[in-house]
């Protein structure tokens, strides 16, 4: 490919990239680059609006450039404040090791692992005593790291600001002077961090990388952005009937946002699909069947459209759900929000409580509309739970 054509390959699905002119020079070079992400850990399952930059980074990867993959596993303790209104949570140690082993079983199903570096932040972070910490602080100014926008907001807001949250773009940015990194990748929310790195490298003597920048992935509800804490995501490790039916639940106006973001469809193509007298509902199936043959295959994909089909558009229970057991430590009488959270169909049991109360929950068809309601686990097994629109299980 030529540097152009390459150029145009990185371009999409990025909003920003600091700065194309250096991007060109370095690729004008004709050396491998080393490509950084840096994926906190905080969650269990990858989502596809995490993986709208581990695409970019693949992207990266088929082009011949080392693609360096940084675990936070030291900087999920501290917990990333970007576009947070309070001081976030704390993970412990065994909670990241947990999230650690689940995500990295996710990322070969869009990188390629055998030539991917994978690094844990806590093996220079962790390293690091209280001098190196005090050296590494003179090299910023407080006023610098006050500029960011989220710091700005809650410092007006007289909002508490706690210490170690002024140390994560730090801690980022030296992720990329340990790694000596020619490019990073992220999420719009995380400029202010990508460029310190910028800034640390250049106080260690190092050419300052280029950051690439990628929208924030909006999710199935049409208002957030897509996050396991506020259920509105669509996993890549979800079962093909689930990821095609959450992707056709998504409004219409998102259609040609996600096929950008999620597939590798020409968006030439994709602008037709979504044309002039041109039904959004067979856009959006396209928009399905591309995004499970992503993740699973295009026979899965071909499966999961007949399914769709047969279930929601002709109204007939599902004959072939995704069969589950009743989880062992649920003992009669099973709360029924207590089954729903337990099997992941919701976020929490109060989550499930509401769905309940919002007759969004049924057994074989029938509804069950009591949010404390309480079942035998003899009653359930082999029955067809159905929560919300496109959720079924059969359980077992």
């Amino acid at each position: 490919m030529t540097i152009d054509e390459q150029i145009a390959l990185l371009r999409r699905g990025t909003t920003e990239i600091i700065s194309e002119a250096d991007l060109r020079k370095k690729l004008e070079s004709g050396k491998p680059l080393r490509v950084k992400l840096g994926v906190d850990p905080t969650a269990r399952d990858v989502t596809l609006g995490w993986a709208v930059v581990l695409r970019k980074l693949r992207d990266f990867q088929r082009l011949g450039h080392q693609a360096v993959l940084v675990i936070g596993d030291f900087t999920a303790m501290i917990g990333d404040p970007s576009g947070k209104s309070k001081t976030r949570k704390q993970l412990t140690a065994d909670e990241v090791l947990v999230n650690v082993e689940a995500v990295k079983k996710q990322f070969g199903k869009i990188l390629d692992i055998d030539k991917t570096e994978i690094r844990p932040n806590s093996e220079w972070l962790g390293k690091m005593n209280f001098e190196d910490v005090l050296r590494l602080c003179a090299k910023i100014t407080v006023a610098r790291i006050m500029e960011r926008d989220d710091f700005t907001k809650r410092w007006e807001a007289h909002q508490p600001i706690a210490m170690h949250e002024l140390m994560y773009p730090l801690l980022q940015g030296t992720d990329s002077v340990a790694l000596e990194a020619d490019v990073e990748l992220g999420g719009n929310d995380q400029k202010f961090n990508n460029l310190m790195g910028r800034q640390l490298q250049e106080a260690n003597a190092q050419a300052p990388q280029v950051v690439v920048l990628s929208p924030l992935l909006v999710g199935t509800d049409g208002k957030e952005k897509m996050s396991q804490s506020l259920g509105n995501y669509v996993s890549i490790i979800d079962h093909p009937n689930d990821m095609f039916g959450k992707t056709m639940s998504i409004p219409d106006d998102l259609i040609l946002n996600w096929f950008e973001l999620c597939t590798d469809v020409p968006m030439d193509e994709a602008r037709e699909l979504l044309g002039e007298g041109k039904n959004p509902r067979d856009a959006k199936v396209r928009l399905a069947k591309e995004i499970v043959a992503l993740y699973h295959s295009a026979e899965a994909a071909d499966d999961a459209e007949r399914y769709f089909v047969e279930t929601f558009s002709k109204g007939k229970q599902p004959v072939e759900a995704e069969e589950v057991a009743i989880p062992h430590e649920l003992v009669d009488p099973i709360p029924m929000a207590n089954l729903i959270g337990s099997l992941g169909l919701a976020k929490s049991n109060g989550a499930a409580r509401d769905l309940l109360k919002q007759g969004a929950v049924s057994l074989d068809g029938d509804r069950v509309d009591d949010p404390f309601a309480k079942f035998d686990r003899a009653e359930l097994i082999g029955k067809t739970l159905k929560v919300g629109k496109h959720q079924f299980r059969k359980l077992a």
